[in-house]
């Protein structure tokens, strides 16, 4: 059946059935038995069946576009801009065209007369226009669960955020940090919700206290780097710094060098190999990339011998330390950075397509109203923990 159009007709002679059996199987529509329409489906899928969605959309008297509602920020985050292209690409693959919704929102009756159904991406409960969205009376899936009051049965496709801030914690763990920090997403979506609480049930795990310092959601390098060096002052111990913001990881970097701390070891890799602190401070000539050499809280030069007791890590002053930097969304200015970032890849562009299939799926009675997807991310490891880029 692949060097034509396959019909209801086909589908109806292989099936054993007829051809409005087969029609109100493909629809969820009518009284066919639930064998029947498995079976008919199953025919369907196997001989390659295609709707026709111009003809589709006249029977449902549908718009043939979805809507896709992004927070306020997103047009200057990569993360939100690779996850459109993504939905808008799967999408089309349905007949569907894709409606950039403006962020303010607009009535729910409006809303749905001009669109089939709706994907609302990190839906805020502070958002005015999302208890609208949810409420337009079209199928809605959201790009993480809203954790507000909702009205009806959602679809979400979601990612176990709390598993990747512990995997980064974790990894810096390994790589040698002692005092862990995190700049945390303010605002009540279930992104910056898991983080925020990830945190501190990893530090209660572990017995070691993670630092936060919540920052904007859609945190600038420059709000980054200013949160960073408030940190750092208030706790020089800190010796790892994991942003969770998209893009703000340069801001992280311009402190840390700033500061005179050398990103990608901490303290106690930083001493490694070295036999001394003036012996370090030799081989840069005394006044070495990161400022004058190691200095003590008090801001007095030391070194410390070979048989000095505490040896070179006791010469390590906690601002000329190490730093280890992460980030919670990888993207092109984690990739690009000097030195390059270890993060979190959310797949943005994977991850869009995944919410824009699922919609298509409820859509197309493939999948129920409330159904909930999982999609996956990996962790990149580079240069900025420590580890090869």
């Amino acid at each position: 059946m692949t060097s034509r159009t396959v019909t209801l007709l086909d589908i109806a002679r292989a099936a054993g059935v007829s051809k409005s059996t087969v029609s109100d199987a493909l629809q969820g529509s009518g009284r066919v038995a639930e064998a029947t329409r498995d079976r008919v489906r199953a025919v369907a899928e196997e001989l390659g069946y295609r709707p026709n969605s111009a003809a589709r959309r006249l029977r449902r008297a549908s718009t043939g576009a979805v809507g896709l509602h992004l927070p306020a920020t997103a047009t200057r985050l990569d993360y939100y801009m690779n996850l459109a292209f993504g939905a808008v690409e799967r999408a089309q693959e349905d007949g569907l065209d894709m409606v950039l919704l403006a962020p303010s929102g607009a009535a729910g009756g409006r809303i749905a007369s001009r669109v089939d159904g709706l994907l609302v991406i990190d839906p805020e409960p502070g958002d005015s226009a999302v208890p609208g969205l949810l409420d337009a009376g079209v199928p809605v899936v959201t790009g993480e669960r809203y954790l507000g009051p909702a009205t009806g049965p959602s679809g979400a496709v979601v990612c176990d955020n709390a598993a990747s801030l512990t995997a980064l914690l974790d990894h810096v763990t390994e790589r040698g940090a002692r005092r862990p920090a995190l700049l945390a997403p303010s605002g009540s979506s279930a992104w910056a919700t898991a983080l925020r609480a990830t945190a501190g049930s990893w530090g209660r795990a572990h017995g070691v206290a993670v630092t936060l310092r919540t920052v904007p959601f859609a945190a600038t390098p420059a709000e980054a780097e200013a949160a960073t060096r408030a940190l750092l002052a208030a706790d020089p111990a800190v010796d790892a710094v994991i942003c969770a913001p998209d893009g703000s990881a340069p801001g992280v970097l311009r402190a840390a060098t700033a500061l005179g701390r050398k990103v990608g070891a901490t303290s106690a890799s930083s001493a490694c190999g070295t036999t001394s602190a003036s012996s370090a401070s030799e081989a840069s000539g005394g006044n070495g990339r990161n400022g004058e050499g190691a200095r003590s809280e008090s801001g007095r030069s030391e070194s410390a011998g070979p048989g000095r007791p505490g040896g070179a890590a006791a010469a390590v002053g906690p601002m000329s330390a190490g730093l280890l930097v992460a980030s919670c969304v990888d993207g092109t200015a984690t990739r690009g950075a000097e030195p390059p970032v270890t993060a979190v890849d959310l797949r943005p562009a994977a991850y869009g397509r995944a919410c824009a299939e699922l919609l298509c799926d409820i859509l197309a009675d493939r999948a129920a109203p409330d159904t909930v997807r999982r999609h996956s991310w990996s962790l990149e490891t580079r240069a900025s923990t420590g580890s090869p880029g």
